[in-house]
């Protein structure tokens, strides 16, 4: 909060209240969130517009390829005498 405190007297109470009102909507308390949040306001969307993460835009290959696991590949049981 100090560093708000800071960041407000440079560039004014509303808009650091609005950054720090985004950051806890989205979660978002690590080093620098805060810059980057009034970043963002400062460059591109309007403020209030929080994207959540979503499964439709994830980069993630996705859990199908542990199924695999969970399924033992077929060993035939027979047993054949020469």
């Amino acid at each position: 909060m100090a560093r708000a405190v800071e960041l407000a007297t440079v560039l004014g109470y509303d808009r650091v209240d609005q950054a720090l009102g985004l950051a806890a909507t989205a979660g978002r308390f690590t080093d620098d969130d805060l810059l980057s949040i009034l970043g963002h306001i400062a460059d591109s969307i309007p403020a209030g517009e929080v994207v959540p993460a979503d499964e439709s835009h994830s980069v993630q290959n996705g859990t199908i390829g542990w199924q695999a696991l969970s399924h033992p590949p077929h060993v035939s049981r027979e047993l054949t005498v020469d």
